[in-house]
Parts: structure tokens; sequence; C-alpha cells
């Protein structure tokens, strides 16, 4: 194992899963960052292992110095606080699982070695399966269900991911530092699953109109659509009562921002465009397989 990654902690279970997530690129609705750890301290996991951040990080590049160096907090000329980069695991039992919990900041640079220390730690921990999880900024309706983006390291988890609602991703360009892990993961025999959810985003510019633009800053509905489908794949029978209830008044709070906006600004026709957005979206909502027989079974019991 890399001697960059530490664990003080070695829990044992038969059956362990990891959710991960980092501060990346790929972090709409913070559904990368902030998930993991909204289900920390939900969970109340405890940190037992880290990977330190020699090598993977960059001070400064010319013209954006102020992007990359530590955050520091002075008092009278006295250091009192200085940040860090942090790549920590957390860990919480389950029902008779091992649940990590990963948080972790995107690499700048030695992104292999970085995939190398990550993958040795799921590996000595023998952690079944990894689901990372980021976010990507869409023109979506904000009531309705998120798209969510599949990426998968072993050719066989195709068949078991159709059956969550995804869209395989076609995706060509710069890659996030999920792909890439599932990328190396292959090479190891790793199941590694990226799943992106598409959080809302309005930019208002194909309507030549220079209102701000309108965006999900915390996505309770993405974070909600994910959990749906990793707490059904590892079957923890989690309690995502409180995932629902901010999610609902995540809805609401956007409905009365836009009917504001529609009343203070009518020339905007700003519920026209949503609609138009709305008229155009397919959703595809998650039912397990177990819910979807329950309700026909319901059904065909009052035939």
């Amino acid at each position: 194992m890399d001697e960059l990654v530490r664990i003080w902690e070695w829990p044992v279970h038969p059956e362990n899963y990891m959710i991960a997530g980092w501060q990346q690129w790929a972090d709409a609705g913070e559904v990368s960052s902030g998930l993991p750890r909204y289900l920390i301290e939900h969970l109340g996991a405890r940190r037992i292992g880290e990977i330190k951040p020699d090598g993977f990080y960059l001070f400064q590049i010319p013209g954006a110095h102020h992007l990359m160096r530590p955050h520091v907090r002075l008092k009278d000329g006295y250091c009192q606080a200085m940040s860090s980069h942090r790549n920590d695991l957390y860990y919480v039992p389950i029902k008779g699982k091992g649940l990590f919990i990963f948080i972790g900041e995107e690499p700048n640079q030695n992104e292999e070695r970085y995939a190398g220390a990550l993958l040795d730690l799921v590996q000595a921990l023998n952690i079944k399966r990894v689901v990372a999880v980021g976010g990507v900024y869409g023109a979506m309706p904000f009531e309705k269900d998120r798209e969510i983006s599949c990426v998968y390291s072993l050719p066989r988890l195709r068949a078991e991911l159709n059956n969550y609602a995804v869209r395989f991703s076609d995706y060509e360009g710069g890659t996030t530092i999920t792909t890439y892990l599932a990328y190396h993961a292959e090479r190891r025999q790793i199941e590694f699953i990226a799943m992106y959810a598409f959080a809302p985003a309005y930019e208002f510019t194909q309507l030549g109109l220079t209102v701000q633009a309108m965006r999900v800053e915390e996505d309770w509905k993405a974070w909600l659509d994910l959990m749906r489908r990793i707490d059904y794949m590892f079957k923890l029978d989690l309690d995502l009562s409180d995932l629902e209830e901010r999610s609902r008044d995540l809805t609401e709070a956007w409905q009365r921002k836009v009917d504001e906006l529609e009343q203070r600004h009518p020339e905007l026709h700003i519920k026209s465009y949503l609609e138009r957005i709305s008229k155009d979206f397919e959703e595809r909502p998650f039912i397990p397989l177990d819910k979807a027989w329950d309700e026909l079974s319901d059904l065909l019991d009052k035939v």
C-alpha cells in the first residue's frame, strides 16, 4: 500500500461499501463535496484514515495565485489558523455492513499516484464497491427528478446499472477525478461507479436577457435522488426522510423565487422559458423493483 495512505482503525465486516466525493470540477449543486459531508454528520461516521497531501497540490500557478494557496487567519501578526489539503476516510457500521465515506480534494498533479493511493485503500479495506458522486449544471426543471449520468469501471456492471434509471455518458473532453478513477479501477478489477446528477441552472442568455443566472447551490433534490439509488444498491435501508424534507423545501423555495421574479419582471417571461425546458425534459424517476412490484400488487388487489 502507498506510504501516503494512513489507516489507524481497521473495521472488520464481510461486506463493505464506499461513497466518495471531492472538492472538484464536477461539483454542481455541491453534490460531490456536500453530500459526503452531510452523510458523515447525519450518520455519525468517524474518521479512521487519510491520504496525505504530499505532492498532490500546487501552491500557485501564474494568474491564479489566490486560488490554490492555503488560507491563513492572522490576528495581531500571529497565525491563528492555516488551512490544509484534506483527503479523509470515515466509517460507520450499518446493519452488519461497513459504510466508508471518503471526502477529498481533487489533486493538481501526480494524479496517477493519487488514484493508486485511493485504490490501495479500497483494496486494503476489502471494499466491495465504490460509488463516487458528482454534479453538473444544466437547464432542467427544478421540480422534477434529476437526470443521473453514469460511468462504470467494469463492463459487467452495465446490466445491473440499467435498473437504476441512469443515462450512460457519451461525454468526450477533459476528465473528472471520478472518471479518471473509474478508468484506473478497471485495471484492478475494482467495482467503481461514478454517478453525476444534473443540477438546475438557468443562464437566460438564449433569451437575450441581462438578468443574473439562477442555479441551485446546494441541490438537496440531487442528493436525495442519488442516495435513493445508492441506498438501494448497497441495501443499507437508510432513513432518507431528512433529505426528502429538504428536497421539498428547496422545490418550494425555488417556486416562490420564480413566482416573485415573474411578478416583478413579467416582460422576461421566465415561466414560459421554464415551461419550454420542462416540456423537452424526459423525467426518469428511480423506482426500485421491489417497490414497483408492491405497487402493482396493490393495484391488482383493488381490481
